[in-house]
């Protein structure tokens, strides 16, 4: 069986993005991997931070495996600025044009998967462009009914019932037919892309103690309780919904193939602080494969060489197993 072929998005120009597809072209990968970004920016950057790493501009994905040291390129180039740390909505449509390409690349076949690095959403939508994530971007340019959220850090996975919401919003987002289309996709993807055969979800409540049976929340009772036990009628293993508070401890999370929590942050706090740094962002629901950093573009890093690559390095292994995982389920 062929190596994966794996995208990787330079993401902001201005940020640890082009610092950290540099960095990990010195690792060993058990992929084919390729950048879609600007070789004159990445060999601006390489000398900046004295990265020996040669730049190959190239039309298409390489074949072969990545060899530590040369970068393959597939230019998309800029019209703006190239100083780490300066944004410019200039580069706006670059940005976009990189995940474009990588959408593009993805639903023909040429890519098995696409790894994204960080992109300012801010400067994306001070140029004109209405931009609210990779997810939904990708959801958009691929036909994703509804993407799911989730970030995995060495065992621990958790999945997002909703995303960027003020929490006033959450509780009426937390319909019967959203959670269970979340539910749905999540188990059809832990068995489809992770090859885990009817995976084990832990499903937390939205409100304290799950709602304390009611005094502290209907929505329990009326919403989350129904959509669990019909789903368990079909087949899936679901125990909840548990109090957020006790979800996360050793005990609950013994067996369990991935948490589900209803909101930003009842469940990431938690993953980022188990993992952070090496967590990778995963998003379900798409016909493509598409993981990322648990991080920003950390404009104050860029250039100076104090950017970590671990959480790059982890995404590129998860696409990469994801990849395998998806081909065998096919085959």
């Amino acid at each position: 069986m062929s190596l994966p072929r794996l995208a990787l998005t330079a993401g902001e120009p201005a940020g640890i993005g082009p610092d950290l597809c540099l960095m990990v072209a010195a690792e060993p990968l058990a992929a084919s991997l390729v950048v879609l970004g600007d070789p004159q920016l990445l060999r601006a950057r390489a000398a900046l931070l004295g990265l020996e790493v040669r730049i190959e501009p190239v039309e298409s994905a390489p074949a072969g495996p990545h060899r530590p040291g040369v970068l393959p390129v597939l230019p998309v180039p800029m019209a703006g600025a190239r100083e780490p740390g300066r944004l410019d909505t200039r580069n706006a449509d670059h940005v976009l044009a990189l995940l474009e390409r990588a959408a593009r690349g993805c639903l023909s076949g040429e890519f098995d998967a696409v790894v994204t690095a960080p992109v300012h959403k801010g400067v994306i939508n001070e140029a004109g462009h209405p931009f609210s994530g990779h997810t939904e971007f990708f959801a958009e340019r691929t036909g994703g009914q509804l993407p799911v959220m989730m970030l995995a850090a060495d065992t621990l996975r958790v999945a997002l019932v909703t995303t960027h919401l003020p929490l006033r919003a959450v509780a009426d987002a937390i319909t019967p037919e959203r959670l269970e289309r979340v539910i749905t996709t999540l188990a059809h993807d832990l068995e489809a892309r992770f090859g885990i055969r009817r995976p084990c979800i832990r499903v937390c409540g939205l409100n304290p103690h799950a709602g304390e049976g009611g005094h502290l929340g209907r929505e329990e009772i009326e919403v989350i309780e129904p959509v669990l036990e019909r789903l368990r009628g079909q087949g899936l293993d679901l125990d909840g919904p548990l109090p957020a508070d006790t979800a996360f401890t050793p005990r609950h999370l013994q067996g369990a193939d991935a948490v589900l929590a209803m909101y930003h942050d009842q469940g990431l706090p938690v993953l980022k602080h188990a993992g952070f740094g090496r967590a990778v962002n995963i998003t379900l629901g798409l016909p493509i494969i598409r993981t990322s950093v648990d991080h920003g573009t950390a404009l104050d890093l860029a250039g100076t060489g104090r950017a970590e690559p671990g959480s790059l390095l982890e995404a590129l292994e998860q696409a990469r197993r994801m990849a395998g995982a998806s081909r065998r389920a096919v085959v």
